[in-house]
């Protein structure tokens, strides 16, 4: 991650990955992109950090995606919270690459307090 703001309606992150990231390898060997899961994990893990609480993905209520990310190219993550069930909540995400829509996400996660466990990606 290289950056986390918050505006009064989202939570905004941004991720560079290296050609190196363990997530491209094995993924279109010829051409390597960032698998979807990866773009999820990125969404999860800014909600993890505005919130500093452990993020569970309890169900992914929808994932499109629109066009690769390659190494190098930064993603933006728009996150924002569209309701509340109890112990867990929808959060909606865009995740862009400059003005280009690279995926958008509706998912279901529980938070939980506590310690965030630190990924590296």
């Amino acid at each position: 991650m290289t950056g986390l703001t918050r505006t009064d309606r989202a939570i905004i992150s941004r991720f560079v990955f290296s050609p190196e990231f363990m997530g491209f390898q094995g993924h279109f060997p010829a051409q390597k992109v960032l698998p979807g899961a990866c773009q999820i994990q990125c969404v999860l893990t800014t909600i993890g950090i505005a919130n500093k609480k452990a993020v569970g993905l309890k169900e992914i209520l929808l994932a499109k995606y629109f066009t690769p990310v390659l190494p190098h190219e930064e993603v933006t993550c728009t996150v924002s919270g569209i309701g509340d069930e109890g112990s867990e909540s929808i959060y909606k995400a865009v995740v862009t690459k400059g003005a280009v829509k690279v995926a958008e996400m509706k998912l279901l996660v529980s938070l939980k307090a506590g310690k965030r466990k630190q990924r590296n990606i």
